[in-house]
């Protein structure tokens, strides 16, 4: 552990084939990547396997992060695989850790409801843990475009400390840059259906 770095852990997920929704077929899935940093430091690495546009990242999430000291979780977006969406103040009442959301560009969140109320029948309850997430933030940076994020469990100035110590080699915190290079790596090998070694 690096002295007064922040022990972050990053999430991300990995690529799937596009497909046209509503289509009867079979259940696709990714995978999701923990990955837990002091500073730019690797402590560790969790993978999973997610559903796409499934409701089971909540809880994979928080099957993963079971053991890990850690304090704070920063999520890549409020959704993974698709719109898979975590149910954030459930994350955080079970953690008690602060959880920052983190976007690299302002969220089209008029786009987003219109394809929930196209493609699921239960689109109220996943656009419900979107509004969830509270106010939308702005984090500017002297030399390059700025960041978006939502923050619970934690205040704005908590939130930038952390987003700022992450800019280790860019605008997106190191934990989720990490992670999403480790995530999308690994996608074949989770989106295998038949696959049973990698289950959540």
């Amino acid at each position: 552990m690096i002295p007064n770095s922040t022990v972050a852990v990053g999430v991300q997920d990995g690529s799937f084939e596009a497909f046209q929704r509503g289509v009867a077929r079979a259940i696709q899935y990714t995978s999701l990547c923990l990955t837990k940093l002091s500073g730019p430091v690797i402590q560790d690495i969790r993978l999973a396997r997610i559903t796409v546009d499934g409701l089971d990242a909540t809880d994979v999430l928080l099957n993963n992060l079971a053991g890990w000291e850690y304090e704070v979780l920063i999520l890549g977006g409020a959704t993974f695989a698709g719109f898979n969406v975590i149910d954030v103040k459930n994350v955080y009442k079970f953690t008690g850790k602060p959880v920052i959301v983190f976007s690299p560009k302002f969220p089209d969140m008029k786009a987003t409801l219109h394809a929930l109320r196209k493609h699921f029948t239960d689109w109220e309850m996943r656009w419900s843990r979107y509004e969830a997430l509270g106010a939308l933030f702005k984090l500017e940076f002297d030399d390059a475009p700025p960041v978006y994020y939502e923050v619970i469990g934690e205040s704005t100035d908590y939130a930038e400390k952390v987003l700022r110590e992450q800019s280790i080699n860019s605008r997106t915190p190191e934990a989720i840059r990490v992670a999403d290079l480790i995530a999308k790596g690994v996608s074949p090998i989770f989106q295998d259906p038949m696959e049973s070694r990698y289950g959540s």
